[in-house]
């Protein structure tokens, strides 16, 4: 028995324990009450909880922003005639490739 707690389960007082009962008091009747351990369950269960709904918000955001911006752009295209195009070729430059000798 090297713990303390191995000790109280055994019936065993502590001495540190056994100086805070009062004198004539019937030790078969003390009654020593732990603190049961932390339990983690609940806030990494509230955390994920707040993850996820902080990542849905966002997605839902998200999308609800693209709806906006294209439902703009296509009134806009409908009534104004703006257009808005993509443009997406690539202005890389071309490297020089090796030169003979």
């Amino acid at each position: 028995m090297r713990l303390p707690d191995e000790q109280l389960r055994a019936g065993h007082i502590p001495a540190d324990l056994y100086r805070q009962i009062p004198p004539g008091t019937d030790l078969r009747k003390v009654v020593i009450v732990q603190e049961a351990p932390r339990n983690y369950t609940g806030p990494v269960v509230l955390t994920l909880v707040v993850i996820t709904g902080s990542v849905a918000l966002l997605l839902v955001i998200a999308f609800v922003v693209q709806v906006v911006a294209a439902s703009v752009v296509s009134v806009l295209s409908a009534t104004c005639g703006i257009s808005y195009t993509l443009n997406r070729a690539s202005r890389r430059r071309k490297s020089p490739g090796p030169r003979g000798t």
